[in-house]
């Protein structure tokens, strides 16, 4: 069987790269573009993981291996049907171990290039792991600081649209990152899956330009963002972002459209801010939410909550914050892209001026 490992960094010579882990570890984090085809299902690998303990080894992989045969049949009969005869698939499992190199036998013998991922997805999730401490240290940042509803993420996805390169960490994530960051109807993706999306957008980018990124703390929501990164952003330059108060206010309105909607479940999010704030301001909070003053309560959190939480972050976590570039944007307008070019150009002309005049050359005389 060792004719038929190979490393990591072949991936790219194979067809089609095959899953074989249970359907809740695939969606866990996988390999990018690789197909899920189970040789276990998740009741079948409880089943035999808990014969294994209490029956005995030889037990569950008899019946195991049963299991797996009957799965691999129905997998020939319809997903992999069609492959052609040359059909070159790598294959893999936890560890690189009895589930994929079963597959890769049996294909092997059908007449296939199979191949097996030495060290499965624990090769991979730890090249991934490695790739995070050192890839994100590679770029150029520019942050977008800015009190919440200055319309950053708005500012982000305009920056992208002008041509920029942009990492949006909450998209990715998510989540708006703050405490009402929940997205409606979308959970949050595992922290591993996470990280392999991270991994594809930075793999994307240009070290030689600038990544505009939104100003994050280490976490968004349940997600940890790899230290490299935090501490890469953290002490590059920062673009603060401005907004008029009553814009701000216009923005939150549309941005918590979705909480308004279910008052009760709002009023129980803002109750997780008493410690921060006493319990008659947040109560005070809650009758604004019933009594339908949303344009009130939307000036209240930024007055009471959203600025000053940002005052202290902002100086605690961006080194470069002091000498900024500031920009007045204004997040609900119809020109959002044209004020991103706008402050494209303010930067690159800045970014010039800092260089050094190359002096021509000297001819001999």
């Amino acid at each position: 069987m060792k004719n038929l490992l190979v490393s990591l960094d072949r991936l790219a010579d194979f067809d089609e790269i095959i899953d074989v882990r249970t359907p809740l570890e695939f969606a866990d984090d996988h390999i990018p573009g690789a197909i899920n085809a189970p040789v276990l299902s998740n009741e079948e690998r409880v089943l035999v993981g808990t014969m294994y303990k209490q029956v005995s080894p030889f037990e569950a992989s008899r019946v195991g291996a049963a299991l797996v045969a009957r799965n691999i049949a129905q997998h020939l009969d319809t997903t992999f049907a069609g492959r052609p005869r040359n059909w070159r698939p790598l294959i893999y499992c936890w560890r690189g171990g009895t589930r994929s190199g079963s597959v890769t036998t049996v294909f092997s013998m059908i007449g296939w290039q199979a191949r097996q991922l030495e060290g499965g997805y624990k090769t991979y999730r730890r090249a991934t792991l490695d790739t995070l401490d050192h890839l994100p240290t590679t770029f150029r940042y520019i942050a977008l600081t800015g009190p919440t509803g200055s319309g950053k993420t708005r500012l982000l996805h305009a920056l992208r649209e002008a041509g920029a390169q942009t990492l949006d960490l909450e998209q990715l994530a998510a989540h708006r990152g703050s405490l009402l960051g929940a997205l409606p109807g979308e959970p949050q993706p595992s922290q591993k899956w996470f990280d392999t999306l991270l991994v594809g957008a930075l793999r994307s980018f240009d070290p030689a330009r600038p990544v505009f990124v939104e100003a994050e703390s280490r976490r968004i929501g349940a997600i940890s963002l790899p230290l490299a990164l935090v501490e890469s952003f953290h002490r590059g330059a920062c673009v603060e972002v401005e907004a008029s108060r009553e814009d701000r206010a216009t923005f939150l309105l549309h941005d918590y459209a979705h909480l308004f909607q279910r008052p009760e479940s709002f009023k129980e999010q803002l109750s997780r801010l008493i410690g921060l704030h006493s319990r008659e301001r947040v109560s005070g909070w809650h009758a604004l939410i019933d009594a339908g003053r949303e344009a009130e309560l939307a000036r209240e959190l930024i007055d009471l909550h959203y600025d000053p939480a940002y005052a202290r972050s902002s100086r605690q976590n961006f080194s470069e914050l002091s000498r900024a570039t500031h920009m007045l944007f204004r997040p609900n307008g119809a020109d959002v892209v044209e004020q991103a070019r706008a402050l494209l150009a303010r930067l690159d002309s800045a970014r010039s001026a800092e260089r050094p005049p190359v002096s021509p050359p000297i001819t001999p005389a």
